[in-house]
């Protein structure tokens, strides 16, 4: 028997099945391999097609049962991890009624602030642990100041994954974690922030029935059955967002653990037991998958936009196509400091650790008789290896006492400068593990089940690909730092 799990990305569909008794993956699939379009009608707008999301699940399970063959009748249940703070709205006979708004949308922006400065700082750091911010709250507030006619007919409004199990099973239902990550939830109250959609104008009629992260959620009815190909009749055991799913999928959840993300843009996610933040406008702080009242477990999330995109960049504009193996070769002959070479890596976008600020990407110190190809990408690893320091010294203020980082195995880990780097100079060990997503959401639902009496026990057939552990020579690393952050700080002042 199996369990399967779908990760709902922005970009593709991924989709797997892991053994019931052993958590080992059986097979993994993506639907479709080019990137799923992105509806941008003006500057800083981006939306998808909700319905988009689920044809290409339904793809997906195909995909993966015939690759796979394994027969749907094995199929005992369904988790569902999805890209997070996007907005779905449906009417009352549960059709989406304009297309979501998601993550990467920042039209909200401006009716976040403004709820932030009538709700006041001291109640949303307390109450919400987070300023509104540009997430679904006020993303919600936007179509109702701007598409009334539309906000009229809203029976409901739900998160991606959300919707993924309404068209599963039929029942309109979110999750506590899913509130908190469109900064809806009361940490004080363990309930939705009514007082909140009060302010907002909002009524509270259209939350979702909220339901336990690890719970059944639903079962697939006769229709999710027909379209998606799985069997009628299994449960819908567990629903979280990516960042803290994936935290989940590399057995990240007791406070100073800490799952790192290394793509296009960087994440830090770390696992807290306190629900006090001084950093409420630097960093996120939401329900981890496994949080209670009386067991506080929240996710302080920082993401981190230009990292692996500039290193993607300096490939596409300096290198004739140089693989990511030998631009890590080339950079590996440079000393470290890169000879005084710094590179700022903040060139995609206003960085939310920085205030929001969006001054760009920077080189600095260029010496054209003494800097060659290496130097370069050496400065890019390292600088992008310091904002991921600089980021963690941000959650340490933030109360986050770092004990372990894991990190799956993408390509900025697979580079041991900029992991190096990173252990060196936070004195932590990273372990590289190969998994993803969709597996992670399917070894949660098969936990909630019951199938394994722990976590550990889920992932035990995990195999940790490589360790990287802080390295003796600190002094040259904290050396080359402490260059770095004086430049950044005397860049973020000018």
């Amino acid at each position: 028997m199996y369990w399967i799990g779908y990760d709902i990305g922005s970009s593709s569909i991924k989709a797997a099945l892991i053994g019931s008794e052993s958590g080992e993956v059986k097979g993994v699939a993506q639907y479709p391999t080019v990137e799923m379009p992105i509806i941008s009608h003006e500057i800083g707008w981006g939306e998808q097609e909700p319905e988009l999301w689920w044809e290409n699940l339904c793809k997906a399970t195909h995909k993966l049962l015939e690759e796979t063959k394994v027969a749907k009748k094995d199929i005992k249940g369904v988790g569902i991890s999805y890209q997070m703070h996007g907005l779905v709205l449906v009417d009352k006979n549960m059709k989406v009624l304009r297309p979501s708004i998601i993550w990467c949308d920042s039209r909200a922006v401006s009716v976040g602030e403004e709820l932030f400065k009538q709700c006041g700082v001291d109640k949303c750091a307390d109450s919400l642990l987070n300023s509104p911010g540009n997430f679904t709250l006020s993303k919600l507030k936007w179509v109702k100041d701007n598409e009334p006619k539309v906000y009229s007919e809203v029976h409901k409004f739900m998160l991606p994954g959300d919707y993924i199990a309404l068209k599963l099973s039929g029942k309109c239902t979110t999750t506590p974690s899913g509130l908190s990550e469109g900064i809806m939830w009361d940490f004080n109250a363990n309930d939705s922030a009514d007082w909140l959609f009060k302010e907002a104008g909002i009524d509270t009629a259209l939350i979702p029935e909220i339901l336990p992260t690890f719970a059944e959620q639903g079962k697939v009815n006769s229709q999710g059955a027909s379209e998606s190909g799985l069997p009628e009749g299994i449960p819908i055991m567990y629903r979280a967002g990516d960042q803290p799913n994936n935290a989940l999928a590399l057995n990240v959840l007791e406070p100073g653990e800490i799952a790192a993300t290394g793509g296009t843009s960087g994440v830090v996610y770390a696992v807290s037991d306190s629900t006090n933040t001084v950093e409420h406008t630097r960093i996120n702080s939401f329900a981890h998958v496994n949080h209670s009242k009386a067991n506080p477990r929240i996710g302080k999330l920082l993401c981190i936009n230009g990292t692996g995109i500039q290193y993607s960049w300096m490939r596409n504009q300096i290198t004739e196509e140089f693989s990511y193996n030998k631009m890590n070769d080339l950079a590996s002959e440079a000393p470290i400091g890169s000879d005084g070479l710094i590179i700022l890596p903040f060139g995609n976008g206003a960085e939310r650790m920085l205030n929001n600020s969006n001054k760009g990407s920077r080189i600095t110190n260029l010496n054209f008789n003494i800097h060659q190809q290496g130097h370069l990408f050496r400065a890019a690893l390292e600088g992008i290896a310091f904002s991921f320091v600089y980021g963690m010294e941000i959650l340490a203020n933030d109360g986050v006492d770092v004990k372990s980082i894991k990190a799956g195995n993408d390509n900025l880990f697979r580079a041991e400068i900029f992991s190096n780097t990173i252990a060196t100079l936070t004195g932590s060990e990273i372990k590289i593990v190969e998994t993803t997503g969709a597996v992670g959401a399917a070894r949660a639902a098969a936990y909630a089940f019951g199938d394994f009496k722990s976590f550990d026990d889920a992932v035990k057939s995990d195999e940790v690909q490589y360790v990287y552990k802080p390295l003796d020579n600190k002094e040259a690393y904290q050396e080359a730092y402490n260059n770095w952050k004086k430049e950044l700080t005397d860049y973020i002042n000018n």
